[in-house]
């Protein structure tokens, strides 16, 4: 077996079925807010493109993709991150879902066989980032987020040794599990750091359309690499998804784009890896990068959620509302994993504990203290939710 396969620890919510083992809730009708899995309602429109294209079946897909979604997720970037261009046929990827993909990138673009390599992320992460380093035989390094820090990477604390190491520098922005936005300046700077010590910077972007304020999207790293003059996207990378955007995480549908000197070669590594998409998820996706009004209409749901459940969590917990993602990362008032497990004993409200989505290290661990709470459940069971959750601190 593969060595590396032993370095990799148990996932969050592996964890988290151990913490609640053998707990019989004292109320009944659970309220699950651990898992980011959107509830909100599939549009027709990426239904009925899957229903309408089911000869599809009988054709193999291409690893590429077909051009006409990859012209449609081209058009979709420069709308709407005000690109100059994105071109369809060197610049975009399409990907079935972007968990596989970021998992994939760090296969095809680290070398092993250079002593002290590095591959840097964010601390809190998702765990995925984590696993593609150690498995592609790269040490993975971490960058502690802190209130100090705007609940972004610390990314002063790294030092010039440690970017001369760097092959691969994973960020998520809207992030989670903050949902804080990394500001158009840190973008280019990293692009800068990127360029001075020639590392690769993956952005996870797939919270990028949940956003609360309308006039304000949160920016993304191949726009900050346009402002900068560097319109092929040097040492660029995004990943997107339909998953949160389109409430359609059963599509596992989301696309690559940037450097096209590095997708050349993520193509190649995933001809062999024999993930293309299937025709029909292609057309639904090529209909769901073509409208925004869905996207709007998501957007309002999780506004309308978070101003109902702030004013029901606020007296007694300690959190801001985060400007994009539809997270909560409250500060709990006893251990993380013990506000967890007695929240689901005495109220049956399940969410996940900040330790449990971030590594120790010097600094100490800095997910501790909080919890991670999804509001993606429908506007009154999160209110539900939010009053169990309100009771249960009281009680303390």
């Amino acid at each position: 077996m593969n060595p590396d396969l032993a370095k990799l620890q148990a996932y969050p919510f592996e964890k988290l079925r151990k913490l609640k083992a053998g707990i019989k809730p004292a109320k009944d009708s659970p309220i699950l807010l651990s898992i980011g899995e959107p509830k909100h309602p599939t549009p027709e429109i990426i239904k009925q493109a899957i229903i309408d294209n089911l000869d599809g079946l009988a054709k193999y897909p291409l690893t590429k993709g077909d051009t006409a979604l990859r012209e449609a997720i081209s058009h979709w970037l420069v709308e709407r991150f005000s690109l100059s261009a994105a071109n369809p046929e060197t610049q975009v990827l399409p990907v079935n879902g972007t968990r596989e993909a970021l998992f994939a990138f760090a296969q095809a673009v680290l070398d092993r066989t250079q002593v002290n390599a590095r591959v840097l992320l964010p601390n809190p992460f998702y765990q995925i980032y984590e696993g593609a380093a150690l498995l592609a035989g790269v040490q993975p390094e971490f960058i502690n987020i802190s209130e100090r820090s705007g609940l972004i990477p610390d990314f002063d604390s790294i030092t010039e040794s440690t970017w001369q190491q760097c092959q691969l520098l994973y960020i998520c922005t809207p992030g989670n599990p903050t949902g804080a936005v990394i500001p158009l300046a840190t973008l280019k700077h990293l692009i800068e750091l990127a360029q001075r010590y020639d590392f690769i910077i993956a952005s996870d972007e797939c919270y990028s359309e949940l956003y609360q304020d309308e006039n304000q999207p949160p920016p993304g790293l191949l726009q900050a690499a346009t402002e900068m003059g560097n319109t092929e996207f040097k040492q660029c990378v995004v990943f997107h998804s339909l998953s949160k955007r389109s409430n359609a995480p059963g599509l596992r549908s989301g696309f690559v784009a940037g450097d096209a000197t590095i997708l050349q070669k993520f193509l190649l590594y995933r001809t062999y890896h024999g993930c293309a998409m299937p025709p029909a998820m292609q057309a639904a996706s090529t209909a769901a990068w073509s409208d925004e009004s869905h996207v709007r209409q998501n957007r309002l749901w999780y506004q309308e959620k978070f101003i109902a459940v702030e004013e029901i969590l606020a007296p007694v917990l300690k959190f801001s509302r985060p400007p994009a993602g539809f997270y909560l990362w409250p500060q709990t008032p006893m251990p993380d994993a013990l506000f967890t497990r007695e929240l689901y004993a005495q109220e049956n409200v399940t969410v996940l504990p900040g330790s449990y989505l971030s590594r120790d290290t010097v600094q100490g661990n800095p997910g501790a203290g909080h919890v991670r709470i999804a509001l993606v459940a429908p506007l009154e069971e999160c209110l539900e939710a939010a009053r169990r959750i309100v009771h249960f601190v009281e009680a303390q």
